[in-house]
């Protein structure tokens, strides 16, 4: 028996959901979300490592390459996924729809701990690595727009923002369980035993997640407004048809995704991804240190996804959307240069007091690499010297294409202070500010987007039509994001540069979003008329 005084149901049209129905709904939702995130960005926070196991040896930089190819690989195939599973679950229901997707995700992720490395199966290694990648973002590009749209479907017209905020919290749950499960696994087991095949444990760990994940759902009634629809017999019968080749319906996709979704996707993954592999990769810091820094700065940062859906309520999706967007291109240039500051200030001494040149014409841009991709003397120099800061003349000494000895003994002669950042000359407090920073600007930017997009759509074409800008946005510039930018960074042998990718696509979005956007605040979705 309910309380007096608990809140009044919540009437939707067709039957009334009471509060504790709701809480239930967002705790369903939000674990098996949370559960898809940690599956997908086991493989993101582990590709720099994957590059030894999965891909051939003898070219680092064609290695790393590989790996994040295969990392952007589920990422691109993302829109596949919204359109086939947004088209399902527009037709037959957003609940079973959401069973299917982690049902996938699940059984991919554990496949990935079972699958051979390079050494044993040579390239069929890499090939079924991006195989499983491909499957595991086909799932997640149904599984997200399900939750929020489930979600939002089931929660008050005034409270939106806030109710499927709590989806935007999975993503970055996923990443710090994600995080923290690889972080003991190396922690506690030898080098080489990680590497011969304890990684495998934290994709083995998927396999009880799945089960009680696929159980809560299916304790889940489907969408009241979904049901509703149903009833009336106005259901789409072509969603993809409907959401993509009729006005005013295409206008708003694509409104949404170079308004909103381009924006927040770079925002997301500089703030939380591109900053892990920034420490890690050009500042040197080790694993162990990294995984405090970006674990400590997602618990802290966190409940602001709470805070900005709510304050959403009250004020508008947009403009804080937009905001974070801007003040983020505004300030990543000072905010990584920050980081370098605080975590290897020996490598910004070197960087300041030492002459960088480059004298070639043979340097080319790579970005996914083939067994054909030839790396030439320029790239592999830049690549090498773009990691420390530096280029091909080092202090007085001048070297003539690439080998890698002579590099490294003319850095040491120059003083260059090591492969490793000096941990007692990490300001860690300072590090962690920078760090809850730009969390802070993910939040922003994610808390509102899943109401903004839902209020967008009308309940026939929901599901398929904000899944897939949203995952264009997230999967494509987003998830490209640590791919292009190591590229950039590797074209040009400057740490820095590949900063200007998420900056131009975050001005941009503010232009779109601020000229053509309206605001979706107080759309009442249960109200419809079908």
């Amino acid at each position: 028996m309910s309380s007096a005084t608990e809140a009044a149901p919540i009437d939707t049209g067709q039957r009334a959901i009471l509060p504790a129905e709701e809480r239930l709904v967002i705790v369903a939702s939000s674990v098996g979300t949370v559960f898809e995130w940690y599956d997908f960005y086991l493989y993101a926070i582990l590709a720099p490592f994957f590059a030894g196991v999965f891909f051939p040896p003898g070219n680092v930089t064609a290695a790393l390459l590989g790996a994040f190819g295969a990392y952007a690989a589920g990422f691109l195939v993302r829109p596949f996924g919204a359109l086939i599973f947004g088209r399902i679950g527009d037709l037959v229901g957003r609940k079973y729809t959401f069973l299917i997707t982690i049902t996938v995700m699940g059984v991919s992720t554990i496949l990935v701990g079972f699958l051979p490395g390079f050494k044993t199966i040579g390239f069929a290694a890499p090939v079924l690595l991006v195989v499983l990648r491909l499957a595991q973002g086909l799932a997640l590009g149904g599984e997200y727009g399900g939750a929020a749209t489930y979600v939002a479907e089931h929660s008050p017209d005034d409270k939106r923002g806030y109710a499927t905020s709590w989806i935007q919290t999975t993503a970055t749950v996923g990443m710090l369980l994600a995080l923290v499960v690889v972080g003991i696994c190396r922690v506690v087991q030898e080098a080489a035993t990680f590497s011969n095949w304890g990684w495998r444990i934290a994709f083995w760990g998927s396999l009880p997640l799945l089960a009680i994940s696929v159980y809560i759902r299916l304790k889940l009634n489907e969408s009241p407004v979904f049901q509703r629809m149903k009833t009336a017999g106005k259901r789409s019968t072509s969603p993809i048809r409907d959401s993509f080749f009729k006005y005013p319906n295409n206008k708003y996709v694509a409104l949404a995704l170079f308004g909103a979704t381009a924006g927040q996707g770079v925002v997301w993954y500089t703030g939380q991804f591109y900053a892990l592999f920034f420490l890690l990769i050009y500042l040197k810091l080790d694993f162990v240190h990294t995984y405090e820094l970006i674990g400590l700065s997602l618990i802290i940062g966190t409940p602001f996804f709470l805070v900005f859906g709510a304050l959403s309520d009250r004020i508008g999706r947009k403009n804080i959307i937009l905001a974070g967007c801007l003040i983020a291109a505004i300030t990543y240039f000072p905010l990584f240069k920050g980081l370098t500051h605080f975590v290897n200030p020996a490598l910004e001494k070197f960087q300041d007091s030492t002459q960088i040149t480059v004298s070639a014409t043979d340097c080319k841009f790579h970005i996914f690499t083939l067994p054909t991709t030839v790396f030439t003397p320029c790239d592999k120099a830049k690549d090498f010297l773009g990691k420390a800061g530096i280029s091909t003349r080092i202090g007085a000494t001048e070297l003539r294409g690439f080998d890698q000895p002579k590099y490294t003994a003319a850095l040491k002669a120059a003083g260059y202070p090591g492969d490793k950042a000096d941990v007692t000359q990490v300001n860690w407090v300072m590090a962690e500010i920078l760090l809850i920073i730009m969390v802070i600007y993910v939040t922003m930017v994610y808390g509102p987007i899943a109401a903004f997009l839902v209020e967008l759509f009308p309940t026939q074409i929901r599901y398929t039509s904000m899944s897939l800008p949203y995952h264009i946005g997230n999967g494509w510039f987003g998830g490209m994001l640590p791919l292009l930018a190591t590229a950039m960074v590797a074209a040009a042998g400057n740490i820095y540069q590949g900063l200007w990718y998420p900056i131009v696509v975050s001005v941009i979005t503010v232009i779109i979003g601020t000229l053509f956007l309206h605001e979706t605040k107080g759309v009442k979705i249960r109200d419809q008329q079908f």
